[in-house]
């Protein structure tokens, strides 16, 4: 059941009212620097859809907005919710970085789907108060199927509560060892005639993901894992950690919506997507978190191509759940310009995820997701780093969090243990 929404809201007095209102499609090149920016900006928000943005003047006159309930956002930017378009939040806890290979795995097949769930409303909760209001949830399950469908039942069990989830069922590459690979022989009867057509009739998945790595012979099932997908009418996408020239050209050829990381992607890789109706959603954090080389987002972007953002948050490899967080590091370690980092960060991360018609900009029509942040130019999102600038997190036309005070709290007012 989705949250209940106020009826009529009137939000007004924006310093910076950051609409993202444009084309239906990605945003490319000059595109990402229009943000349809509306200084002393309102909204009309009714049943927990936009039904207006412009000017307070004009907005605050019309018919609907006389029997508004009020917020003011005096002094202060409001613009999209976060759409986080690339996580792994399920990812399952090692008890230590020392642990066995194979131990995550292990973990997750032996843990209860209650306590999973538990998990995830955490970390969800934590998005929300940072400002996501979408975000994609990857599985990374193989050829286990009741691992696999256990994690997209819990993540069933979690949309709407607080957030919109799209969930990615992530085809992960073995271990290159020999033995491995066998294992894996019969990986495209099962896909094919099992395990994908039975998420795409309970409707567990939107998208089929395929970890590409440096393994050739693993070439093959990955085509046809993608070509299952897109039979069966799911959404594609592809991670291309490593040399990504073969990930992209995967991703193009079976029309993925994104393909992810390009952390090596070389001019001929950037060509290809600049021409394509791929998104290439990177993932600065994995790279701040590693030490390790970053995206080509420059050249990316002066190629054409769509660029989207997110965290790649994973509780173990990448504890980063905070979109404010990424646009930081996409402008000061990849060259992105604030407005760039924004737009990849909300419409076209809607794009790589399939819903940019209901999310990621602030339009007559779309859902009320949005953030009012306690700054008052959103270039001040690439200035700080660490914060939480957001002071009002809104889902829906429903307020999910709200800044509060920092106050001592009297003894009387605690629990007992017991």
């Amino acid at each position: 059941m989705e949250p209940r929404t106020i009826s009529t809201l009137l939000i007004r007095g924006a310093r910076q009212l950051l609409t993202l209102r444009g084309t239906r499609q990605p945003r490319r090149g000059p595109a990402l620097q229009q943000l349809g920016a509306i200084p002393d900006g309102a909204l009309l928000i009714e049943d927990g859809v936009l039904v207006e943005a412009g000017p307070t003047r004009r907005v605050e006159n019309l018919a609907q907005a006389r029997t508004a309930i009020e917020i003011s956002a005096a002094g202060r930017v409001v613009m999209p919710g976060f759409v986080d378009s690339h996580t792994h939040l399920l990812f399952p806890f090692r008890p230590s970085c020392d642990s066995e290979p194979g131990a995550s795995e292990h973990a997750l097949r032996s843990v209860t789907g209650m306590r999973l769930e538990t998990q995830a409303r955490v970390h969800l909760e934590a998005m929300a108060r940072h400002g996501t209001t979408t975000v994609e949830v990857k599985t990374e399950c193989g050829p286990e199927s009741e691992a696999e469908l256990k994690l997209l039942r819990v993540l069933e069990a979690v949309k709407w509560r607080p957030l919109d989830i799209v969930p990615t069922t992530l085809l992960a590459s073995p271990p290159s060892g020999v033995a491995e690979q066998q294992q894996w022989s019969g990986l495209d009867q099962w896909l094919a005639g099992e395990f994908l057509p039975k998420v795409k009739r309970r409707r567990l998945a939107s998208f089929a993901d395929v970890f590409c790595e440096n393994i050739s012979a693993l070439s093959e099932s990955w085509s046809r894992y993608l070509a299952v997908a897109q039979s069966l009418g799911l959404g594609r996408k592809v991670h291309a950690e490593g040399p990504a020239s073969e990930a992209v050209a995967l991703a193009v050829k079976y029309g993925a919506a994104s393909v992810d990381h390009l952390e090596y992607a070389g001019p001929e890789d950037i060509a290809r997507l600049g021409s394509s109706e791929t998104v290439a959603t990177l993932l600065p954090a994995a790279s701040f978190h590693r030490d390790a080389r970053y995206a080509p987002a420059r050249a990316l972007i002066d190629a054409g191509a769509a660029v989207a953002l997110g965290t790649n948050f994973n509780p173990h490899h990448t504890p980063t759940l905070n979109m404010q967080a990424i646009i930081k590091l996409a402008c000061c370690r990849m060259g992105m310009t604030p407005a760039e980092a924004v737009c990849a960060a909300t419409i076209n991360a809607a794009h790589a995820l399939g819903c940019a018609g209901r999310v990621g900009s602030l339009e007559p029509g779309k859902s009320a997701d949005l953030l009012i942040l306690n700054i008052s130019d959103y270039r001040e999102l690439a200035h700080h780093f660490g914060m939480n600038l957001v002071h009002r997190t809104m889902k829906r036309g429903e307020i999910i969090w709200d800044e509060g005070q920092v106050a001592p709290r009297a003894p009387k007012d605690l629990r007992p243990a017991w």
